[in-house]
C-alpha cells in the first residue's frame, strides 16, 4: 500500500515527457533448502504533464541475471557412436533472461532500437553471425526455463497502469538481477527504467556454499562421511526389513 501511494505521489510531481514511475513487489530473494523458485511483481504507472499522444504505446519488461561463459558442443555419430565433433565458447550469456511485453513484441519494438538496447535473445547471446550453436544456447536455456519470451503478459490498464509478473526457476544463479523496463511509442524507446534484485544463499545453503568455496577439503571429507552414513543407515534398515 505504501509503494502505490508513492507512485501516484510521484505522478503528481511536474514532468515534461511520459516517464516511468516503477517499483518491485519485494526487495531481495533469499534461497534456502525449500527454495523451488519465485515470483517478482513488477508495476508502475506512465507520468505525463498532457494528454497521452497518438501511437501504439508499449511496455516492456526484462530481468537478466548474473554473466556466465558456456560452451556449446555439436556431436554427430562416427564409427557408431556420438562424439562432440566441434564447439564454441560464449561469453557473457545471462544465467537467467526474461521479457515480458504488453503486445506482441515485434509491435511494441523496432528492430534497430532492439539492436540498440538488446532485448531480443538474439542480441544477449553474443554469438557470431547468428551461428547454430547461438540457436543451441537458446533452446537450451528456454527448456530449462532460464529464457523467457511472454508477449502479451504485461497488463496495461488506461494507457497509465501496467504490471507483470516474472516467475524465477528454482535452479537460479547468485547475484544481481537488473530489472530493465521500456517505453515505447509506435516501436521506438522514450522511456527506461532501472533497478537490481539482489538474490543470495541463506542459512545453510549460504553455509555450504562458503564451506565449499573456502574450505574444499573439509568440505570433501563431510560430503564423505555423510555418503557413508547415509550407505550405512540404509544397510541396517535393508537388513532390519528382513529379518
Amino acid at each position: 500500500m505504501l509503494r502505490l501511494l508513492a507512485l501516484l505521489c510521484c505522478l503528481a510531481l511536474p514532468s515534461h515527457a511520459e516517464e516511468i514511475v516503477s517499483d518491485l513487489s519485494r526487495d531481495e530473494v533469499s534461497i534456502n533448502v525449500t527454495f523451488n523458485g519465485s515470483d517478482i511483481l513488477v508495476f508502475g504507472a506512465i507520468r505525463r504533464d498532457a494528454p497521452e499522444p497518438d501511437g501504439l504505446l508499449g511496455v516492456i519488461v526484462t530481468v537478466a541475471g548474473p554473466e556466465e561463459d558456456i560452451t556449446v558442443r555439436r556431436k554427430d555419430r562416427r564409427f557408431g557412436i556420438w562424439v562432440n565433433v566441434d564447439e564454441e565458447n560464449i561469453v557473457e550469456v545471462p544465467s537467467f533472461y526474461a521479457v515480458a511485453t504488453s503486445a506482441p513484441l515485434d509491435k511494441v519494438l523496432l528492430p534497430d532500437e532492439d539492436i540498440r538496447e538488446g532485448v531480443t535473445f538474439s542480441q544477449v547471446v553474443p554469438a557470431a553471425d547468428g551461428s547454430d550453436f547461438e540457436d543451441a544456447l537458446i533452446r537450451i536455456k528456454e527448456d530449462q526455463s532460464k529464457f523467457q519470451l511472454n508477449e502479451g503478459d504485461v497488463s496495461l490498464s488506461r494507457g497509465t497502469l501496467f504490471s507483470t509478473s516474472i516467475e524465477l526457476p528454482a535452479n537460479l544463479t547468485e547475484g544481481f538481477y537488473f530489472n530493465r523496463i521500456l517505453l515505447t511509442r509506435d516501436g521506438e524507446i522514450i522511456d527506461r527504467y532501472e533497478t537490481a534484485i539482489p538474490v543470495k544463499k541463506v542459512g545453510i545453503e549460504r553455509w555450504l556454499y562458503n564451506l565449499a568455496q573456502q574450505m574444499p577439503f573439509w568440505y570433501g571429507i563431510m560430503s564423505l562421511a555423510i555418503a557413508i552414513a547415509a550407505g550405512w543407515l540404509a544397510s541396517a534398515a535393508f537388513s532390519l526389513a528382513r529379518r
